[in-house]
């Protein structure tokens, strides 16, 4: 059965993923499609998904792919990057054996991925997971050594306006699960009022649960400007070499913007940042800290998040994953023990106190009056 849809094209799937309606056929650029990108395709409800280069390329296990067949979205798989200079917006067909038409005219030819495929290529990734452990770990110390003056008072830290000093500070980066990890906590943001740090698209996963957030920090790459325009700090990554590409977008919105130039990522400096402003405790969302982490952003080691962890382990609080801590239901046994243990104190102080002893009766009385 054929699939006809509008095309959306780009190279950055993070890009794409803001313009897709469910009428539409993305086109990707996106060697092995990872969590982060695949649950954003799912959530826009896209009619298919045609990747110009291989959504598994066996380097390691990337769930994406097996994301979107799940979801019932499929994937015509390494068609070659000629579709991409396709125009956008327009109306394509697929057809059963891959093939990908225009105006009666086929402009590309893929295939179909399937699940016993995925099967296939997931357990070769994983056997190749030794080599490229081992070839990350070397990365990674060459990395650390070249780049130990991020912990050494090497850096110049950029004078903001938010205040850190004593206070807790959230950081929201755009990985897996933030959205859920962030859900889970917002009773601690309600209660402790942390300095909320949006690290690019971050900012504006804190405003989706209606806060705003008080310092963005990071490439510019995938923030809205709605965020930019209500914070009260931008910080922009600039590279070792000083080049800083997101501050000419700042610019053009008219914004003030600080520049921190440091190599490694952007939740690092951003980490740094409230570190060296004397935070008293550094909550994490969705930061990247595994070896799959990073090889879904592209980098082949870990240098500058292993030093900066390093220094401020102490006082981080990495809350990854905390939505699933949560996600159990509650047992009727857990109930049951739960309001015996809370029963205990109560029948303690009212035997010992007639204040509480008559107010417990006039209780009793109400219900008793309540019930048949």
């Amino acid at each position: 059965m054929s699939i006809t849809g509008i095309a959306k094209i780009d190279h950055k799937t993070k890009n794409l993923i803001k313009r897709l309606d469910t009428d539409d056929i993305a086109i990707i650029n996106h060697e092995d499609i990872d969590e982060v990108g695949a649950m954003g395709l799912v959530s826009s409800k896209v009619k298919a998904v045609i990747n110009t280069a291989k959504s598994i390329s066996g380097r390691y296990p990337n769930p994406g792919p097996g994301i979107l067949l799940d979801a019932n979205i499929p994937i015509i798989d390494n068609v070659g990057d000629q579709i991409m200079s396709l125009e956008e917006g327009s109306i394509i067909t697929i057809e059963d054996n891959g093939e990908i038409y225009t105006d009666n005219t086929m402009v590309a030819k893929g295939e179909f991925l399937t699940k016993d495929r995925i099967k296939i290529e997931m357990e070769a990734a994983r056997k190749n997971m030794e080599y490229s452990l081992d070839t990350f770990i070397n990365n990674t110390m060459e990395y650390a050594k070249k780049e130990k003056y991020l912990i050494m008072g090497g850096v110049e830290i950029p004078e903001i306006d938010s205040v850190i000093k004593g206070k807790h500070v959230l950081i929201v980066v755009r990985g897996n699960n933030y959205k859920e990890d962030l859900a889970a906590i917002k009773t601690y943001i309600d209660e402790v009022k942390p300095v909320l740090t949006g690290v690019d698209g971050g900012a504006d996963a804190i405003l989706e649960y209606g806060y705003t957030p008080d310092i963005i920090i990071g490439d510019m790459d995938s923030v809205t400007d709605g965020a930019l325009k209500i914070c009260k700090d931008i910080v922009v990554h600039a590279y070792p070499d000083g080049r800083a590409p997101g501050l000419t977008r700042v610019e053009k919105l008219g914004l003030n913007a600080k520049t921190f130039i440091s190599p490694g990522t952007s939740e690092d400096i951003a980490m740094l940042l409230a570190y060296e402003k004397e935070a008293d405790l550094i909550v994490a969302v969705g930061t990247h800290s595994s070896m799959i982490d990073f090889f879904e952003k592209g980098r082949k080691g870990m240098g500058s998040t292993f030093l900066v962890r390093l220094k401020i382990g102490s006082i981080l609080v990495d809350a990854k994953g905390v939505s699933k801590l949560y996600n159990q239901k509650l047992k009727p046994s857990y109930m049951v023990s739960l309001f015996a243990a809370a029963m205990v104190p109560i029948i303690v102080i009212s035997t010992i106190s007639p204040p509480i002893k008559h107010a417990i009766k006039l209780l009793e009385l109400r219900l008793k009056m309540l019930l048949p």
